[in-house]
């Protein structure tokens, strides 16, 4: 945590409506008014040593408005510090010994309530979004008490859904995690009375791959995803084990903001929300297997219809995300393969714990389809004589349900799932 000079809200400033919210972090119970507010330069770009330092980072904005970029500094690089000052930031580091700010060689006037975010550089180099502290705050009816988990790398756009929760309504209480409790949080949760939790599907899977037992020990009611492809698998698994909760995903990008809720319990949502316009909601449309958005919670300057980049294909009733267009896309042979498609088929295996698909270079074909699996740690009884499958039961149970073209040719297996900082692996 920060040591720093409480700064004390001046006249015509308030404090956030769920001010008196209870925190937790690194097993320390505060609340955001008594968190320590750093006196921070403006306009900062802040690097935080903990998750300590990024609340007390987001409550002084929300106090004061600083024109604020909070990211965990392991996020930005030489190259990204370098074009953060070269744009006028004064880069701040907060850890435990204080404030380290480095002035801008070009300083600039503030943008009074400006908030910056980072992408996660799927397409690339991370880049900036703007956004408000308004635009980020999605959640604005009442809500019933919860104790929530928040799992995310600080200042990313999923973290800031779960901040603004508490932030903005009272009896939203927040449980944080630091990268080193990642693999425990669920004794973690259960120690705090944590009922609601939010990850990418990369974070359950791997939950539910070390320690299942464990996670049926935390008394969740609400179980969001997002941030990836969210499959049929995941959400049936996450089902089974805790019947009575609401189970939602969400697609949101530092883009276009929060877009799609779903709590059906399915994947992909109904075709039927396509081109459907509806005042204050985002309008969800398709162009050349591309999901476009148009959203009241977009970033600066990307009013009207944005291209995601991420590619769509229509189910049966349902329009499933099945990933990023320049990746998702297989040529075989003049034949196309979403990879999504072939990942949903493998993590729908009872043995699998999660799977990556992608296309390799092949004479003839132009590309084959290849994966990358980890098994679940049970027993399964589709494997050989009763044990785990091997790779030729993979590819049979492939063939089983995909087209000639699209049953991978090489199935490697992996002993543990990969993660990112962001909670995503690269899918």
């Amino acid at each position: 945590m920060t040591v720093a000079t409480p700064r004390h809200p001046a006249a015509g400033q308030s404090e956030p409506a769920g001010v008196d919210n209870r925190l937790v972090v690194g097993g320390a119970e505060l609340t955001w008014r008594t968190l320590p507010q750093p006196a921070l330069p403006d306009p900062a770009a802040v690097l935080a040593h903990s998750a300590g330092d990024a609340l007390a980072a987001a409550r002084q904005h929300a106090v004061h408005g600083t024109e604020l970029l909070l990211s965990s500094a392991s996020r930005v690089d030489a190259a990204m510090r370098g074009e953060l000052l070269d744009a006028g930031f004064t880069v701040t580091v907060l850890d435990e010994a204080g404030v380290h700010p480095e002035a801008s060689s070009r300083p600039r006037a503030a943008e009074p309530g400006r908030l910056w975010l980072l992408t996660s550089g799927s397409t690339g180099r991370p880049k900036r979004v703007g956004h408000t502290l308004d635009t980020l705050t999605t959640v604005r009816a009442d809500q019933p008490d919860r104790t929530w988990l928040c799992p995310y790398a600080p200042g990313t756009y999923a973290w800031w859904q779960v901040v603004t929760l508490s932030l903005t309504q009272p009896g939203q209480h927040l449980v944080v995690v630091e990268p080193d409790e990642l693999d425990d949080w669920p004794a973690v949760a259960a120690a705090h009375g944590v009922d609601a939790a939010s990850g990418t599907p990369t974070f359950w899977r791997r939950t539910l791959y070390r320690d299942a037992d464990a996670l049926a020990r935390v008394p969740l009611r609400q179980i969001t995803l997002g941030g990836e492809p969210v499959d049929q698998a995941i959400l049936d698994q996450l089902r089974e084990l805790f019947p009575a909760a609401r189970i939602s995903w969400i697609y949101a990008s530092s883009e276009v903001g929060a877009s799609i809720v779903v709590h059906d319990g399915r994947a992909g949502f109904p075709v039927d929300w396509l081109d459907r316009q509806t005042d204050g909601r985002p309008t969800l449309s398709v162009r050349d297997d591309e999901l476009i958005v148009t959203s009241p919670y977009h970033g600066a300057g990307l009013a009207g219809p944005v291209r995601t980049g991420d590619r769509v294909q229509v189910v049966d009733d349902r329009v499933l995300i099945t990933g990023r267009l320049d990746s998702d896309e297989i040529n075989v042979g003049g034949s196309k393969v979403s990879a999504g498609l072939v990942r949903g088929v493998l993590t729908g295996h009872p043995a699998v714990a999660w799977a990556r698909v992608t296309g390799r270079r092949a004479p003839v074909l132009g590309r084959m389809v290849v994966a990358e699996v980890v098994l679940a740690p049970a027993d399964s009884s589709d494997g050989p004589e009763g044990g785990l499958p091997d790779e030729a039961a993979l590819v049979r149970w492939c063939a089983d349900r995909l087209p000639e073209h699209a049953v991978p040719r090489r199935i490697r297996l992996l002993s543990e799932i990969p993660v990112k900082e962001t909670l995503k692996s690269d899918v």
